[in-house]
Formats: C-alpha cells, structure tokens, sequence
C-alpha cells in the first residue's frame, strides 16, 4: 500500500506493478503523483507552478498585442507603439 506524500492517504495500488515515471492521482487531495523509483516505491507530487509560470508568460505576451481601444494590433502598429513608449 502506497501513502500520498501531500495527505498521507492510502493510494490503492500494487507495488509491484507501478513503473517508473507512472503518473497517479490520489483519491483524497487529487495531486498528481510520478512514481519516481520503483524498489523502493517513492512518489512525488508533480507541480503545477511550471502550468502556472506558462499562464503567466501568455497573459504578459497577450497584453502586448492589444491597443488602449482593445483592438488587435498588426506587427507595424505594435512597432510604432513601442517607439512612442
């Protein structure tokens, strides 16, 4: 029986049959867990932080490419723009 390292539920798997690099979920707090050694069984939780940067980094470019008005801007007016800024 495998102990989430987050909640320390039971997750309900054969120890045995779990590979290296296998992704589980545990049933109490829902973190996505990789099984990252095999004898021993070692889990550990995958972050979400990298999912979270990449949003970020979208949200930042987006901003970009709009005008004051809302309005999609095409490449020569984002040029201009950034020359008067």
């Amino acid at each position: 029986m495998l102990r989430c390292p987050e909640c320390s539920a039971e997750i309900d798997v054969d120890e045995d049959e779990v590979e290296e690099g296998e992704i589980l979920s545990c049933p109490e707090c829902e973190t996505e867990l990789e099984v990252s050694q095999i004898h021993p069984v070692a889990l550990n939780p995958i972050s979400d932080e990298l999912e979270d940067e990449e949003d970020e980094v979208e949200e930042e470019e987006d901003e970009d490419e709009f005008d004051e008005d809302g309005d999609l801007l095409d490449e020569d007016e984002e040029d201009e723009e950034e020359k008067d800024e």
